[in-house]
């Protein structure tokens, strides 16, 4: 797997998982929608660890900064 998200990418990503987890850890959301919101706060929470997100793999979007040879 090759990089495809850029710092700033990653660190919207954790955070945005971080808030998603904490809303269902503390049951402010519950039932379908929680596990929902659960679930799509672990997926973010793994591609934004492992640098590399399918979707944008998929739609040919790469966030991460290129590296200039010279």
């Amino acid at each position: 797997m090759k990089k495809n998200m850029g710092t700033a990418d990653r660190i919207i990503r954790l955070l945005l998982a971080i808030v998603l987890v904490y809303l269902y850890v503390t049951k402010v959301v519950t039932g379908t929608i929680g596990i929902v919101l659960l679930v799509a706060g672990i997926v973010l929470a793994v591609t934004a660890l492992i640098n590399f997100c399918p979707l944008y793999r998929l739609l040919g979007v790469n966030t991460c900064a290129v590296k200039k040879r010279g």
